[in-house]
């Protein structure tokens, strides 16, 4: 399934898509320690975004990091490491997917657990930043068919804003 690369208006469907997604990661996470969270531009109601769901399924610990990479790799994910982001596990997507979505594996309250919940729930109650980053968004968003590196870096400085 090839990534998304356009920003559109926020889609209803989208907490939906988190739900049905959210079943299969039960079904291969069973009997592990975890929470599965929906993060990302489509966990944030009224926020335009590439739709794509972005998840983190959220360990107690760093030692049960290797059973939750394991269980999902088992399920046809493809474990690709933290790609560059310290403390955050990512995978590829299986073959057959319903809803094209990033997958994270994080240790509850590392920092990238952190920035992902403090950004979302931010952009959640503050009309002006999610105003703001909506603009930095549909802005960028040519750049998603030449180079989302760059999409991700124009976005960096607003997000370390926000965060702050």
């Amino acid at each position: 399934m090839r990534a998304p690369a356009e920003v559109v208006p926020y889609d209803e469907r989208w907490p939906d898509w988190f739900d049905q997604i959210r079943v299969v990661l039960e079904g291969l996470l069973d009997g592990l320690s975890y929470e599965i969270e929906h993060v990302g531009s489509t966990a944030v109601p009224g926020l335009a975004a590439k739709p794509i769901i972005d998840i983190d399924v959220v360990v107690p610990s760093p030692d049960e990091v290797p059973a939750a990479v394991a269980a999902l790799v088992s399920g046809g994910y493809e474990h690709q490491g933290d790609l560059g982001v310290a403390g955050r596990e990512a995978f590829g997507l299986p073959a057959e997917v319903a809803q094209y979505h990033h997958l994270y594996v994080v240790v509850d309250g590392n920092k990238a657990h952190r920035d992902h919940v403090m950004l979302r729930d931010r952009l959640r109650v503050d009309p002006e930043a999610l105003a703001r980053y909506a603009a930095r968004k549909r802005e960028l968003a040519p750049l998603l068919l030449t180079d989302r590196s760059a999409y991700v870096d124009g976005k960096s400085a607003l997000i370390g804003e926000l965060l702050r």
